[in-house]
């Protein structure tokens, strides 16, 4: 074949690809179109939002919270269960996404915004009989479980001292709870529980979904505000700092710090581990300049006019609401304050 010829078979060549690569897009497309306009026609009618992070993982958004879905091969895990008023919307969207018992409801932590659909969902999912003992492996029980049809009510799971703390009493049978050495379940994929010490409070717990690639967080990290430290219940800064950085080790990024492994927060967006490094080093800088400034023997008025944070304010200090930025410097000045005077001590 002369260049003549081989160009002239070269350029047909790339039209018939051309096309075919159309086709292929178009055709899938086409068949992709009614599920997302099934997906789209529930969010319209919802006040709750479903996002697909990656794997079996999935981000239900409300208004001002996120939720956690993993839809596994045996059963439902729900992390967290934003309020009360929405339990009904939250639980309609999990069944818009697999018609699997929900078996597992989990609370990172003991904020009312993120327990307030517990019992809802509870009650709209499915128990494992006699699972509810600390300790206890609660896939032991699925095929007998499952041969005898499930009873009624979702196992809520989390840190033993939270859970006490946010059940009172309530639904204590069926709880599934774990100490310092966290809990594992397999639904799917390896599904890792993991508590973090005095961090936003003493009761804080991750859930890692290791083949999904993906971490739900809850308050322990926001994209968009201060960290909310509840010091009456246990919280602190460098507890908070030391697990933030646990989570941080946890994530790989795929390329120059973008995608890879996801953080989804209580609140915003969805992160990667680029932002959860900038909230890191946001904390440690502000506890810096407030030990410097502490060290200079200046009182919190001082430190509040000095506005250590005035550079970070911006992106994450409110302007509305409890939590303003004079409140979170408050909040690092005592146990900045505190150390030292211990040290002293020394």
């Amino acid at each position: 074949m002369n260049r003549e010829s081989f160009s002239t078979a070269f350029r047909k060549s790339r039209v018939v690809l051309a096309l075919l690569t159309i086709f292929i897009f178009a055709a899938g497309s086409i068949s992709a179109a009614p599920a997302r306009a099934a997906q789209e026609a529930m969010d319209a009618n919802s006040k709750v939002h479903i996002y697909h992070v990656q794997g079996n993982v999935y981000m239900l958004i409300e208004p001002t919270n996120n939720i956690t879905v993993e839809i596994g091969d045996q059963y439902v895990i729900v992390v967290d269960t934003g309020v009360e008023a929405l339990a009904d919307d939250v639980i309609s969207a999990i069944k818009s996404l697999s018609n699997l018992p929900i078996m597992f409801v989990v609370n990172t932590g003991p904020d009312e915004d993120h327990i307030g659909g517990n019992t809802k969902l509870s009650q709209a999912g499915w128990a494992l009989p006699n699972a509810g003992n600390t300790g206890a492996n609660p896939e032991a029980g699925l095929e007998v479980a499952t041969k005898a049809r499930l009873a009624a009510g979702a196992s809520i799971t989390g840190y033993t001292d939270n859970i006490v703390r946010t059940t009172a009493g309530k639904m204590a049978s069926n709880a599934v709870t774990y100490g310092d050495e966290g809990f594992t379940l397999s639904n799917k994929e390896p599904v890792l529980f993991y508590h973090l010490r005095a961090a936003h409070t003493d009761g804080d717990s991750v859930v890692f979904f290791r083949r999904s690639d993906v971490i739900s967080v809850g308050e322990l990290f926001s994209p968009d505000s201060y960290p909310v430290i509840e010091t009456d219940k246990g919280g602190t800064l460098n507890g908070l700092i030391d697990a933030v950085n646990d989570i941080i080790v946890m994530m790989v990024p795929q390329l120059n710090e973008e995608g890879g492994t996801y953080a989804i927060p209580g609140h915003g967006h969805l992160c990667d581990r680029n932002d959860v490094v900038n909230y890191r080093d946001m904390l440690t800088i502000i506890r810096g300049r407030v030990q410097d400034m502490v060290r200079k023997g200046m009182k919190l008025d001082q430190v509040k006019a000095a506005k250590p944070s005035f550079d970070y304010d911006p992106l994450y200090g409110a302007s509305t609401g409890p939590w303003s930025p004079d409140k979170f410097i408050e909040t690092v000045y005592h146990e900045v304050a505190k150390d030292k005077v211990q040290q002293g001590k020394n």
